[in-house]
Formats: structure tokens, C-alpha cells, sequence
């Protein structure tokens, strides 16, 4: 297979669907762990005595099931798998990096329903795969035909090692490096901090983290069942954490999502504060403090453009990339940038971890509160655009340069909301979708250039 193929299995966040059913059948799960430990044979150093991989998982009711089931790849391959039971997927990250794991594995959905799961693959330094070797590793996959690992003959003896146990040690060792970055001269006594765990992986480490941390906390949402995972709570649904928060009469409130690599906050006020928020907080705060790279912040196509003319006041500017915190990272890297993210609540903190981590964030954002002045006056300068997202359902997806009808509404718009406005048109990664998203000052403007542009979609390509 070319490497430059498009990619059958992994998408931007790794293998997603429903356990049972292709590509989360029995038989496949067990071949990505067989062809992740074969992958690592083929490449590790010449002097590595072993190979270690992480699997952890969130608290979907199907989680343990795959995990075996990649674990037995693994073992089968040459390779020790080690589980982290239940933990974020920033925590499998951070893990890997600095304890010297050959790769890791995180079995979620992140945001997904329960009946959903998913499998991501960690390198060793604790980010995701390159897409090239993701190809390389489906490839492995697939060339299995209808055979498992197990009837092909492989194995090394180290089988009996497919069902490890959940080690708290790792739990702490992660909680450790989070207290770590917690910002100098924080304090977070008297700081009472509302956290919805979303029924996820964060339910039992936030409330543990926050209280060491020496903030009262008021955990909601952190009962997980295996079925209530982000079942209207969560960073998709945070209204219950904001009425919460202003009940309880907190500093402030934040959201995770399943796998608490993202938060969403909520003020004192009960005022919700996204991604694009958190952004502006922390880059004027880590521009204050000299800690912040080059004067840029790296974040998407969907970032309000109210936080595009907020950090301008500030000297900072805003670099934008395709939407997904894979893309966020590469930038970052390409640019050496240290701050950015996602509107939806992935906040890469370069200087502290590798990937976006829910309650890292979190901990930035309560220092920041402690150590200056509460989220309600941190983000009272951000004017937020009205923005309306409209999805078209397509029945192709050629270029959108290539539709005449397309490219003429999209000219008149443009030139109508001149910089008083932005529109963004792109398609679905997964889904037979065009996204139409228009910003401007006037709610007015919102509706009428979505609406139009919606309707030459529909009569160009739609479905």
C-alpha cells in the first residue's frame, strides 16, 4: 500500500464506530494490537530489553472488552501490555512520554454516546501516530485477510500477560505531573470549583486532583454506569454545570468531555467560556508573564473572530489551521508556537504536555483566577460574533472552487461583509456534509449569507 493512500480505518482521532461491528469486530481489534506490537519490533532501538505499551480507557460499558482484545495483539506480537484502567486520554499520553512506554493505546469515543467506542494509538512521544505511520500500521491490519493473530501462528510465550490489572501508581504519577503545572504563586484555598466529569474518565481523578490541590469541590456527573457517559452533561452539554456553578455560589465551573481532553468553563456569573476564551486568558496572561512564544497563538477556521480582535488589542495574533487538534499541534510545532487550541475546549499547553488535556486546562485557568482577578473580568474584552453553522447534505464533494453558483454567492458575501464579517465553507471529513459557517457583527448578516449560501449548495450538490 502507498503510503500517500487515503487512510480506510484511522481517521483524524483514530478508529471509531461500534464495538462488534467492523472495524471494532472482535478479529480487527485483535489485529491492531497484533499489528502495533509488530510495528514496534520492526523499529525499536537495538538495544531496547523490552517493549512496554499503556492501554487505557474511559468508562464506556464495551471498554474492557476491547481492551483485552488489544492486549492479546499485543502480547502475541512480542509486546507487554500494561493497563492504566480507567484514565483520560491526555493521561495515556503523558504517561507514555515520561515513563517509558514503547507507545500507548486509549480505547474511548471522547464526546460519542456510549454505544460508540474508539481506538487511539500513542507514540512514544506521547502524541499521536504520523498519518504515514498510521498508513503503515493499517496496512499491517489488512493484510491479515480473514485470519486472526492467533491462527496465523504468532505468539511468544507472553500471552499470559494480556490481562494486567489497573495500576494506581500510574493514576498518581499523572496527578503529580498536573499539580506540577499549576502556575507560581497559585493558591487555591477558598477557590470552590464546580467539575462535571461527564460520566467519563475524569470522575474519579479531577474531584482527587482539585482536592489535593486544596480547592472545595463540587463534583457533578461523576458516577459512571458505562452507559451515562456524556449523556447531557459534559463540555456538550454544560448547562447543568452552569446553573450549578451560580446555585453554589462557585469561583467557577468546568466541563470535561468522556475522555477529558477537552473543558469548557462556566464563570462565577454562570457565563459559559469556550475554547476561544480560554485562549485569550491564558495567551494574555503567558504574554504578561514572558512566557508566551513568538506573540502568536495557533488555533482553527471556526475561532470566533472576536477572539481574533481581542488578542490584536493585545499585540498577539491569531494563526488559523483546518479544524482538529491534530492540525492545531502540527502547526504549533512547524511555528514553535506554545499556546493553542480548538473553540471546543482542546487547549494544547506545549510547555506542560503533548496533547490537550482537560484538566491541565483546568488548572491553568484556576491559577490564572487565583493569582489575578475572577473569569467574569478575565474575559469581559472578548465580543463574540454571531455565528451560525448550517450542514448540507451532499451527494459529491468536488471542489467548492469548481461550482460556479457556489463561488458566485460566496464572492457577494464576502464583499458584503467586507471585515465586518468571515465565512468559512468546507466539508465533512466523515460525513457526505458541506459546512456553511458564516460570522459577522449583525445577526441579520448571519442568517441571510448562510441561508443563501446553504441554498447554492443544495442546487449545486446536493443530496
Amino acid at each position: 500500500m502507498s503510503t500517500q493512500r487515503a487512510k480506510q480505518l484511522f481517521g483524524t482521532d483514530g478508529i471509531r464506530g461500534i464495538p462488534g461491528e467492523y472495524p471494532l469486530d472482535d478479529t480487527t481489534l485483535e489485529r491492531v494490537g497484533f499489528a502495533l506490537g509488530l510495528h514496534l519490533v520492526a523499529h525499536q532501538n537495538a538495544d531496547s530489553k523490552n517493549l512496554r505499551v499503556l492501554i487505557g480507557r474511559d468508562t464506556r460499558e464495551s471498554g474492557p472488552h476491547i481492551a483485552e482484545l488489544i492486549a492479546r495483539g499485543l502480547a502475541l506480537a512480542g509486546a507487554e501490555p500494561v493497563s492504566a484502567g480507567v484514565v483520560t486520554t491526555p493521561g495515556v499520553a503523558w504517561l507514555v512520554n515520561r515513563e517509558g512506554f514503547s507507545a500507548g493505546v486509549v480505547i474511548s469515543a471522547s464526546h460519542n454516546p456510549y454505544h460508540d467506542n474508539g481506538v487511539k494509538l500513542i507514540s512514544s512521544s506521547g502524541m499521536k501516530f504520523p498519518d504515514a505511520v498510521e498508513r503503515e500500521i493499517e496496512h499491517l491490519i489488512l493484510s491479515f485477510n480473514d485470519s486472526s493473530p492467533a491462527s496465523r501462528g504468532a505468539g511468544t510465550g507472553r500471552a499470559s500477560k494480556a490481562h494486567p490489572r489497573g495500576d494506581e501508581k500510574l493514576h498518581q504519577d499523572y496527578l503529580g505531573g498536573l499539580r506540577a503545572a499549576a502556575l507560581p504563586g497559585a493558591k487555591f484555598a477558598g477557590t470552590k470549583i464546580v467539575l462535571d466529569c461527564a460520566n467519563g474518565a475524569a470522575s474519579k481523578l479531577a474531584p482527587q486532583l482539585f482536592h489535593v490541590l486544596g480547592a472545595e469541590v463540587v463534583a457533578i456527573n461523576n458516577a459512571p454506569d458505562g452507559k451515562n457517559i456524556n449523556a447531557g452533561c459534559g463540555s456538550l452539554y454544560p448547562e447543568g454545570m452552569q446553573k450549578r456553578v451560580v446555585e453554589s455560589s462557585a469561583t467557577f465551573g468546568v466541563a470535561f468531555d468522556g475522555d477529558a481532553d477537552r473543558a469548557i468553563f462556566a464563570s462565577a456569573s454562570g457565563k459559559l467560556v469556550d475554547g476561544d476564551g480560554v485562549l485569550l486568558v491564558a495567551g494574555r496572561y503567558m504574554k504578561s508573564a514572558g512566557k508566551l512564544k513568538g506573540k502568536v497563538i495557533v488555533g482553527t477556521t471556526m475561532a470566533n473572530l472576536g477572539l481574533e480582535r481581542a488578542l490584536d488589542r493585545l499585540g498577539l495574533k491569531l494563526v488559523r489551521t483546518a479544524v482538529g487538534d491534530r492540525y492545531v499541534l502540527e502547526e504549533m510545532l512547524r511555528i514553535g508556537a506554545n499556546l493553542g487550541g480548538e473553540q471546543s475546549g482542546h487547549i494544547l499547553f506545549l510547555d506542560d504536555a503533548t496533547t490537550g488535556d482537560g484538566m491541565l486546562t483546568a488548572v491553568k485557568i484556576a491559577s490564572i483566577v487565583s493569582i489575578s482577578e475572577p473569569l467574569d473580568s478575565l474575559v469581559s474584552d472578548l465580543k463574540i460574533f454571531p455565528q451560525k453553522i448550517v450542514n448540507v447534505r451532499v451527494q459529491s464533494k468536488p471542489p467548492l472552487e469548481s461550482l460556479p453558483g457556489v463561488s458566485r454567492t460566496l464572492s457577494e458575501a464576502e464583499k458584503a461583509l467586507g471585515k465586518s464579517g468571515r465565512i468559512v465553507l468546507r466539508y465533512s471529513g466523515t460525513e457526505p456534509l458541506a459546512r456553511v459557517m458564516v460570522e459577522a457583527e449583525r445577526e441579520e448578516d448571519v442568517r441571510h449569507w448562510t441561508d443563501f449560501l446553504a441554498t447554492a449548495l443544495r442546487s449545486a450538490i446536493g443530496a
